[in-house]
């Protein structure tokens, strides 16, 4: 009896501890992550380098009245860019410009050469861009605009003991430009000749008292970060405008109301729930939110880009899919050319133009500013434009999704953990 047991503890399985196991696992899904990242990487840079420009249909709406203010809804960036150089040659009391991205292409100097040109007039010209964004943005472009423009080159870490404050990790996603207070444009649209003819964005411009709102937006950040004595003195009138009203996530402030405004609206919704996003990775409380819609009978929409510039997040995005389809959300997907816009309209009500994609970074992260709109003339305008966008593209049908390959299913749940970091 003594040599069986003796053999059996031979034979006997290695013991591993709950640590060990789990160590191991993770060791296991993090290889498994990287090679997917790694592999689809190289085929997103393999079918870049066969870069073909790109055109997609667009249309032109008229200018709507909200309240005391005009708007104009931009689809195509090179109309949008024309209506904002406009507005910069016709400054008088100042400019306030804000973008996220600030190529040092053709279209970048173009609006450099203008600020500029404004500034020599006397005119105060105020300049804000992400450092981390445009880390690939020649430094000679960046020190180009001339000392008569004030520019602010937003650091996120400019201190060590910043790497120990999470709320510091924030990028400055926001894209504005105001002029004179009294004209503003907010919207998807960063600054660059790639965006002017080749990627599908929104971008809204308010001609109006709300603008003002915008202005001080931009004051308020600029005086934050800017070096002392640096600060921007003058002030525009803020209003309470029952009709237009402005969110934006302060990451500092531990205050992100884009996120909620969302789930209100989406709360509210009895009829039509029209979304549009450039990266579709949202938490689980607006996706439930989103569901719950679709099983009250709402008709929910939202349309995507197929391929972004951001092959990871598409892949995490789609991971998405099964679970809206079965709970009867629609999915659209854009193939013209990167979708980059950030809005939604509901019951032809309500509507929102602004910079915060549906993800994690921008919903409890980055600096994000999105205009909330109460108007039924300003939400059909909306519904034409989406209805156009998706007048003749792709949707995604349940049977169909649920039927693509076992391989690309098994990619989308080794990626399904990198949810947390989107």
């Amino acid at each position: 009896m003594a040599s069986v047991r003796k053999l059996i503890g031979h034979l006997s399985i290695p013991r591993f501890s709950l640590w060990q196991i789990i160590r191991r696992v993770l060791i296991v899904m993090v290889t498994l992550q990287s090679l997917t990242v790694t592999a689809l990487i190289v085929i997103s840079a393999i079918r870049n380098r066969r870069h073909e420009e790109k055109s997609f249909p667009h249309i032109r709406l008229d200018e709507v009245r909200v309240g005391d203010n005009r708007l104009q809804l931009y689809d195509y960036g090179r109309e949008l860019y024309d209506a904002m150089l406009e507005a910069i040659d016709g400054a008088q009391e100042s400019v306030f410009i804000e973008s996220y991205i600030w190529k040092g292409d053709e279209v970048g100097k173009e609006f450099r050469d203008h600020l500029a040109k404004k500034a020599a007039q006397g005119v105060p010209v105020y300049v804000i861009f992400d450092g981390f964004a445009n880390l690939v943005v020649p430094r000679s472009f960046k020190e180009s605009f001339g000392t008569n423009v004030r520019l602010l080159e937003y650091q996120a870490l400019r201190h060590p003991a910043y790497f120990f404050d999470p709320r510091r990790y924030s990028l400055d996603h926001r894209k504005l430009l105001v002029v004179d207070g009294s004209i503003g444009f907010i919207g998807g649209y960063n600054i660059g000749s790639l965006y002017a003819t080749e990627w599908r964005d929104t971008h809204l411009r308010i001609c109006g008292p709300a603008a003002s709102d915008l202005a001080s937006s931009f004051s308020a950040f600029w005086n934050r970060f800017c070096d002392k004595g640096d600060e921007i003195t003058h002030h525009y009138k803020r209003c309470f405008d029952p009709l237009i009203n402005l969110r934006g996530n302060d990451a500092l402030r531990l205050t992100f109301p884009i996120r909620d405004m969302y789930i209100d609206a989406i709360d509210s919704a009895e009829h039509t729930i029209l979304l549009t996003n450039a990266y579709f990775v949202p938490d689980h409380i607006l996706l439930n939110a989103l569901k719950a819609a679709a099983k009250r009978g709402v008709d929910v929409r939202v349309l995507v880009p197929w391929i972004s510039n951001h092959v990871v997040t598409d892949w995490v995005s789609h991971g998405y899919f099964t679970e809206c389809l079965q709970s009867g959300i629609r999915i659209f997907s854009y193939r013209y050319a990167m979708l980059h816009a950030k809005t939604c309209t509901i019951d032809d009500q309500w509507s929102t133009v602004g910079t915060a994609n549906l993800d994690r970074w921008s919903s409890i992260g980055n600096y994000e500013i999105n205009v909330e709109i109460f108007s039924a003339d300003f939400a059909r305008q909306m519904r034409t434009l989406f209805e156009f966008d998706t007048a003749d593209t792709f949707e995604l049908k349940l049977e169909d999704w649920i039927n693509r390959p076992w391989y690309t299913k098994f990619s989308e749940l080794i990626l399904a953990p990198l949810r947390i970091f989107m």
